[in-house]
């Protein structure tokens, strides 16, 4: 068995990195290189550090201080594919998980349901754009995460009155996503997690305690506190185990997607109506796992992930066979097939 390649991880949440940081060094990654990517410098001739690059840059950064990070993430994945460095979760995934509109383009393409969603920039276009709404509608920010700006409203009239509000924040860009309120007869969502175009397990995730169910990237919203909790993280009373399965002929056209447009892990997320319609509204590529439901189904999401990092290298040069959980298909990482 040949050594093990450098690895070089992109972030700038640190309290995300500790399950990864486990997963790689239990599958025996020695070298690991986390980079904070809050300010920095790219320099086009000069190469980029061999080994296996990961980006777990979150749409959200902003939200934390980092409000160049986005702008420097999309550089420094150019960067790296142009010198032809191997990169988990590309510069197209990134610019998938940072757009909701790119979101509901690409998962329309691939004949997946989604609720009625448009995006509009300004106080005009976005009243004028809730008048095409028949139902209860809901807004949230184009780069999302932690359920950022996401409003239930019934008419155009009521939102009227929130966009000329002070306190209206249209997040980064001004571009404002207004999306079909889909009602769910139960008070859950499902989140489907892919790791190397196989499906790792599905969760469903209760949001009957305090929280409020919204066709979104934030399926717990507590409104005491604010759009601060991530779907992944938290109790897991929260969390139950999903009757989704890999045959299941949504979860086939996910991760067909995810072949195609290079992203090499997700969690994507539906909700069901009455009628039973499943309507597919976010594709989380720094998706994260419970640690307490992960030990409960005997799945560690992070420990998957580092075992199919590996399982790839090896099979890629011939030292070892294709990570598998149902079938023994890959490809290169962040490219498309």
């Amino acid at each position: 068995m040949s050594a093990l390649p450098h690895i070089h991880i992109l972030f700038e949440n640190p309290s995300w990195m500790p399950p990864l940081l486990e997963g790689l060094a239990a599958e025996g990654f020695s070298d690991v290189r986390p980079i904070e990517l809050v300010e920095g410098l790219v320099d086009p001739l000069n190469p980029p550090a061999e080994g296996i690059w990961i980006n777990r840059i979150s749409p959200s950064s902003h939200t934390r201080g980092h409000s160049a990070t986005i702008e420097l993430g999309r550089e420094t994945l150019y960067w790296l594919e142009a010198h032809g460095r191997s990169v988990i979760n590309g510069l197209n995934a990134f610019e998938l998980e940072v757009s909701k509109l790119r979101q509901d383009l690409v998962l329309n393409r691939w004949g997946i349901r989604t609720p009625k969603t448009v995006l509009a920039v300004g106080t005009a276009a976005i009243v004028n754009a809730a008048a095409s709404f028949e139902g209860p509608f809901i807004t949230k920010h184009n780069q999302g995460g932690k359920g950022l700006g996401i409003r239930r409203f019934d008419s155009a009239a009521e939102l009227h009155a929130w966009v000329t509000d002070p306190a209206f924040d249209p997040g980064p860009g001004g571009k404002v996503i207004l999306q079909e309120y889909i009602q769910a007869p139960e008070p859950f969502i499902t989140r489907v997690e892919i790791v190397g175009d196989q499906f790792l397990f599905a969760m469903r995730s209760n949001t009957s305690d305090g929280f409020e169910l919204c066709p979104s990237d934030a399926c717990q919203i507590d409104q005491a506190k604010g759009p601060e909790v991530c779907p992944a993280d938290g109790p897991s009373s929260k969390f139950s185990v999903s009757p989704v399965t890999a045959d299941d002929p949504l979860v086939e056209r996910y991760i067909a997607m995810c072949a195609a447009e290079g992203i090499d892990i997700a969690g994507i997320e539906f909700i069901e109506d009455a009628d039973g319609n499943r309507y597919t509204y976010d594709i989380n590529g720094t998706t994260n796992y419970s640690g307490v439901f992960g030990d409960e189904i005997g799945i560690d999401g992070m420990r998957e992930f580092a075992r199919y990092l590996r399982a790839s290298i090896e099979a890629e040069d011939g030292t070892g066979t294709a990570w598998t959980r149902d079938s023994a298909t890959r490809r290169p990482f962040g490219r498309r097939v």
